[in-house]
């Protein structure tokens, strides 16, 4: 074992030269390629190469003042941002929104329903598209009476029971103010078709149970609902997609019921004009207060 030993040493202290030098070669090659892909400023090597560099930054920076009035006025509050739908709606809706909010997308045509077929505009890969410019006029529709019934004190709930439309009917009461609710989980069976059990025969007495509008959200996962303001004589709206009837509900938007965005600008816009109905409703409150005020006989000296 002994007299291996100076036979292999020399082959091993060879080897370990031979990599070493490959492994400064490579690293002496990256590090050059590195040095010539990076811009290398030139040396001030004389005063008039130091005078030069200030006038070419001074240059520079008069361009930058001159130009910077004309550039874009695009900031993070006057561009539209993916949270603008729930905090931010449009108040009027275009058709351009509705494209861009995907709610043209409807169900595969073998589940149209028949009753859907005058919202259709036709079938691309086996999926019904919907007719936007039958859209818009029913929810502009829909959109006139929500603001006549905020504008006549009415009550109006908002129905969303999917988890994606719990914080959009939670924004959409809030913005009608005290006239607007809203249920985010289950429609319990009952709550206007049972209402002494529900809210004990005091409270019906004395309060308003029975809203004076309904919007729904998901209809099709709602038909209890539906169902009780029918019997009770409710005007509901709701969004129906072409796998649903129209005649479930009393004013339909037809438009993809699957989609967030959709909702969030479908609601949006409804409880925007449901907010206008309670401001107009205020403002002529007030003008009417004055009036009588001014009417209002001053009282005599005796």
């Amino acid at each position: 074992m002994s007299s291996l030993q100076p036979s292999l040493r020399p082959w091993l202290a060879a080897a370990a030269r031979s990599s070493g030098k490959c492994f400064k070669r490579t690293s002496n090659r990256y590090a050059a390629r590195q040095l010539s892909t990076l811009p290398q400023p030139e040396r001030l090597e004389t005063p008039k190469d130091w005078t030069q560099f200030q006038m070419n930054r001074a240059e520079i920076i008069t361009l930058k003042n001159i130009f910077s009035q004309h550039g874009s006025t695009q900031t993070k509050e006057n561009t539209f941002q993916p949270s603008h739908g729930l905090h931010r709606p449009q108040s009027r809706a275009t058709a351009s929104a509705l494209l861009a909010a995907g709610a043209h997308f409807g169900h595969s045509s073998t589940r149209m329903n028949p009753n859907f077929t005058p919202y259709a505009y036709g079938t691309r890969a086996g999926i019904t598209v919907i007719d936007l410019d039958q859209t818009l006029p029913l929810l502009r529709r829909a959109a006139n009476l929500v603001r006549a019934v905020a504008y006549a004190n009415g009550q109006i709930v908002f129905i969303g029971t999917r988890p994606d439309l719990r914080p959009i009917v939670e924004k959409a009461a809030e913005r009608v103010g005290k006239q607007g609710y809203h249920v985010g989980e289950r429609w319990l069976p009952g709550t206007l078709t049972n209402k002494v059990q529900m809210y004990g025969n005091a409270v019906v007495k004395e309060e308003k149970v029975t809203p004076d509008l309904v919007i729904l959200l998901n209809p099709l996962a709602n038909m209890n609902a539906i169902r009780e303001c029918a019997i009770e004589h409710v005007p509901t709206i709701g969004i129906i997609d072409s796998n649903a009837d129209p005649r479930i509900v009393m004013y339909p938007i037809p438009a993809n019921d699957e989609n967030t965005r959709t909702a969030e600008l479908i609601a949006g816009v409804l409880s925007i004009a449901g907010r206008e109905g309670t401001a107009l409703r205020q403002a002529e409150d007030e003008r009417r207060a004055e009036k009588q005020a001014r009417q209002a006989p001053f009282p005599h000296r005796r």
